[in-house]
């Protein structure tokens, strides 16, 4: 949340009681919230999906998660000893470990951060981070380019040690580069997840690398279950993850957190730590196997194998595998995106150019949404709103075509 800006939130009209909405607290009885007194305590997730009965089980060793966004930083008290050796694919002066918004370390701590410190704490702390830093459009503008980079991002992160590639990030606009370098990733067995973008109460335009169909779009949830008038719901949610109210780094100076709304761009790096939980208890599996697992034991209230428009297949819940060894892993070569035998060759031609994605930000902080149901709808289920954020607007300079997303902080 910018300095400055409204806290107020903002209700929108209830249509209908929604099971699905309770969820949480059904769910997961008896969780008690944290008594920590520092950022950790506003963390309400944590307790709600029995963190601490989870790690007694795993924390999510031996998992690596690449996070592909504006860099990590990794000696904040959270990430020492958990980011490994990293890309950077924007060219510019630094590395991976310069993060020049502050985003990319937040993603990372929601993801593996051990809580030293005071600091965030990770789903998954016993993961590892492989940082790959790409450019926004800020960063891009700087530098008088108009030439995105996320494709030979994901491409990186594919080539790495990573299991599972995580993208806070967004752009409006398709492209065949994008949608390569994303196959790639799901040829060589990774898992992709993306944030579906925070404008769903304005354009609600598709945002990829979330739109792919190889990639698991993540919307986000809020401490009752309930949906976000602002997620993106355009046909692009796979799951819904926790977003709302998470709080993050104010920025690169890395000198405190905010609060706020965490947005799409936090429910996908929980998403990711749900994964890295997942795999971790059975590193046999393909990623297939453990995004079946996530979808079959996500909390729905409509037939399964659907997905609700708002929701996907529901709210995630890695703690009815890891705590009850739930959920059907399927068969290891088929997506449950897809549909289809995810085996074959591996393209590993560079894309040329791209669109130009940027940190995931509710697009309106700190407001608070209320719960939609939609009996008998197309989309076969009640409906959640959540969070997240990656707005963007398409520019031509030069003949080159080009999505701008604007950078939105993720807290």
């Amino acid at each position: 949340m910018t300095a400055g800006m409204s806290r107020a939130r903002r209700r929108v009209r209830v249509l209908g009681t929604l099971a699905v909405a309770a969820s949480w607290s059904v769910l997961f009885v008896g969780a008690a919230q944290p008594a920590a007194a520092d950022t950790q305590s506003k963390q309400w997730y944590l307790a709600l999906m029995q963190a601490e009965d989870m790690w007694k089980v795993t924390t999510g060793e031996g998992v690596k998660v690449a996070v592909v966004d504006t860099g990590v930083n990794p000696s904040t008290p959270s990430l020492r000893g958990q980011v490994l050796k990293g890309v950077d694919v924007t060219g510019a002066p630094g590395d991976e470990t310069d993060d020049y918004h502050g985003h990319g370390t937040t993603m990372a701590e929601l993801i593996a951060g051990t809580g030293k410190g005071g600091g965030l704490k990770g789903l998954a702390p016993g993961a590892e981070i492989i940082p790959v830093r790409m450019s926004d459009v800020d960063f891009m503008a700087k530098r008088n380019t108009v030439i995105g980079d996320m494709p030979k991002a994901i491409r990186a992160a594919a080539d790495s040690d990573a299991l599972i590639i995580n993208v806070s990030m967004g752009s409006d606009l398709h492209s065949r580069e994008g949608r390569e370098a994303v196959k790639y990733a799901q040829s060589k067995g990774k898992l992709v997840i993306a944030a579906v973008g925070n404008e769903g109460h304005e354009r609600n335009w598709q945002q990829y690398p979330a739109a792919y169909p190889e990639v698991v779009g993540v919307a986000s949830a809020d401490r009752d279950g309930k949906v976000s008038f602002y997620s993106q719901h355009a046909g692009t949610v796979d799951v819904a993850s926790p977003g709302s109210d998470v709080p993050g780094w104010c920025d690169n100076s890395f000198k405190s957190y905010c609060g706020g709304d965490g947005g799409t761009s936090s429910a996908s790096a929980i998403a990711s730590a749900s994964a890295a939980l997942v795999w971790s208890l059975h590193p046999d599996w393909t990623a297939n196997q453990v995004l079946n697992v996530l979808f079959d034991t996500a909390a729905r209230d409509w037939k399964d194998g659907k997905r609700s428009k708002y929701l996907g297949h529901g709210l995630i819940r890695p703690s009815m595998n890891v705590l009850k060894d739930k959920g059907a892993p399927g068969a290891p070569d088929i997506s449950p995106l897809t549909k289809e035998k995810t085996t074959g060759p591996a393209k590993s031609s560079e894309p040329s150019s791209s669109t130009s994605p940027q940190p995931a930000k509710n697009g309106a902080e700190g407001e608070k949404a209320a719960a939609v149901k939609e009996s008998n709808s197309s989309d076969n289920g009640n409906q959640l709103g959540l969070i997240l954020g990656v707005v963007a607007a398409v520019a031509v300079l030069g003949g080159v075509v080009y999505a701008v997303v604007r950078r939105r902080k993720a807290a």
